[in-house]
């Protein structure tokens, strides 16, 4: 496929790491050489220095004869009008833009038929506030991804040395994981997958990825040991798009204060929340948390637009008594810094937004992908069809469909209904299969075996 990004910031960079090493044509458009260089050195891509939004730019990178626009560059006017320009000049690029600002996004008119001509509009902020929502919601755990419109939830699992899970292999569990409706579908040790059979080993340390019904996941959790009590009194780091939207989203059911160090800032966002408490200071702060009663706290969200005062205030509040830390990272490198921290979670805008990008550039009839692991390896829900001829996996059961080492079944749901799969269970039409690719050199196996019906 050929796909132009353009901006080459941290989204698009990302973008183009998942995509470049998938056998696509890659061109990337950015007005700052340094940013294109650096890309190019790590990937084999091309390059074009301009503004996105010039067509003698796009031409020049070649978007007449280009499958898919994704238009990631740091302004939200920039994305719009090459969306629109593409539109008016060309009829075969899809066109996906990213778009920040909650004005833009809370009119439905703007980008419905006759209005900004869009395909597919993506909003970091609001994945990622939704994304922290989820983990406000169950704190035991360390990722969520809803799957199935919400039927299914795969979550993951940090194992500690005297937890239930500490020393089994999976096969002991079958128990606790009854009916083939819960199952651990991935094991994730110092960062690299181990294929979850029966004889796995669960250790000390491990990331544990498990998919259960949504109804089921409390239980589980519980029958883990791993449900905390509920997070009511919170303290957001920086009101910016996600402080602001997180906010919102949590002030109706919780405690909710925001620190803001910009005074206009501070004073516009206290206009637009009802029950939130914003106070204008700085988040590291050390005075100021304490003020706050930092100790008596459930939870300290940092969510600024600077990574290392996001690492400084969330490990500051933890030494200070804070029950729980989220912290935001937009560079993957810093995650290196957090052990001894303290801080519980951290959230990478890029990794949470890359899955909803990859799911309209894979092949196959995809209805959600979640990136895992700094984008190493993927969650997908993919369609059965059987009209894609000897492919198909329609009609054949689970053991007849010989599944490379690295593919994990992890649920599989039916008219809306999540059943138990067993080396039996047949496909059918229609049918959404939850897997898991260890390796991302595995989606293409998964492209091919859910091919969408031919139009």
């Amino acid at each position: 496929m050929r796909i132009l990004i353009l901006g080459a910031g941290m989204t698009g960079a990302s973008v183009a790491e998942a995509l470049a090493s998938e056998e696509n044509d890659i061109v990337v458009i950015d007005y700052k050489t340094h940013l294109l260089d650096a890309l190019k050195e790590r990937f084999d891509i091309a390059t074009v220095v301009g503004n996105a939004a010039h067509p003698s730019v796009l031409e020049q990178a070649g978007v007449y004869n280009t499958d898919m626009v994704i238009a990631v560059t740091d302004r939200d006017e920039t994305n719009m009008l090459a969306c629109t320009i593409i539109n008016k000049l060309y009829s075969r690029p899809k066109t996906i833009a990213r778009i920040r600002a909650i004005d833009y996004l809370q009119n439905p008119k703007l980008f419905a038929p006759g209005g900004i001509p869009v395909d597919i509009v993506i909003s970091p902020e609001q994945i990622v506030m939704e994304s922290i929502r989820n983990l406000i919601e169950l704190p035991g755990v360390l990722q969520i991804t809803d799957f199935a419109d919400g039927l299914v939830r795969l979550f993951s699992l940090k194992v500690g040395p005297d937890g239930f899970l500490t020393g089994k292999k999976i096969k002991e569990l079958k128990g606790r994981l009854s009916g083939g409706k819960i199952r651990i579908a991935a094991i994730f040790r110092q960062g690299r997958p181990l294929v979850a059979n029966g004889e796995a080993f669960i250790a000390t340390g491990d990331e544990v990825f498990i998919v259960a019904p949504r109804k089921e996941v409390q239980q589980v959790l519980k029958d883990l040991r791993k449900l905390e009590a509920p997070l009511k009194r919170i303290i957001i780091a920086g009101g910016g798009h996600i402080g602001k939207r997180l906010a919102l989203a949590l002030e109706k059911n919780h405690q909710v204060k925001i620190i803001e160090r910009n005074p206009e800032r501070a004073q516009k966002i206290a206009n637009d929340l009802n029950r939130t408490v914003v106070l204008q200071g700085d988040c590291t702060d050390e005075s100021l948390l304490l003020d706050e009663s930092i100790d008596k706290t459930d939870l300290f969200c940092a969510v600024t637009d600077h990574d290392g005062e996001n690492i400084i205030s969330a490990s500051l509040a933890k030494q200070l008594g804070v029950r729980k830390a989220i912290c935001l990272l937009n560079n993957r490198s810093y995650t290196k810094l957090l052990p001894g921290t303290g801080i519980d979670v951290a959230v990478q805008p890029n990794v949470e937004t890359l899955g909803s990008i990859l799911k309209y550039v894979r092949r196959g009839d995809v209805a959600r992908v979640s990136s895992l692991c700094g984008g190493t390896a993927e969650a997908i829900e993919a369609v059965a069809h059987k009209g894609n001829g000897e492919n198909s996996v329609v009609g054949l059961q689970v053991d007849a469909i010989q599944w490379p080492e690295g593919i994990v079944l992890g649920a599989l749901i039916r008219d809306r209904q999540v059943i138990s799969i067993h080396h039996d269970t047949v496909f059918e039409e229609g049918d959404h299969v939850v897997m898991f690719a260890l390796d991302k050199k595995l989606v293409t196996y998964i492209e091919q075996k859910f091919q969408p019906l031919s139009k």
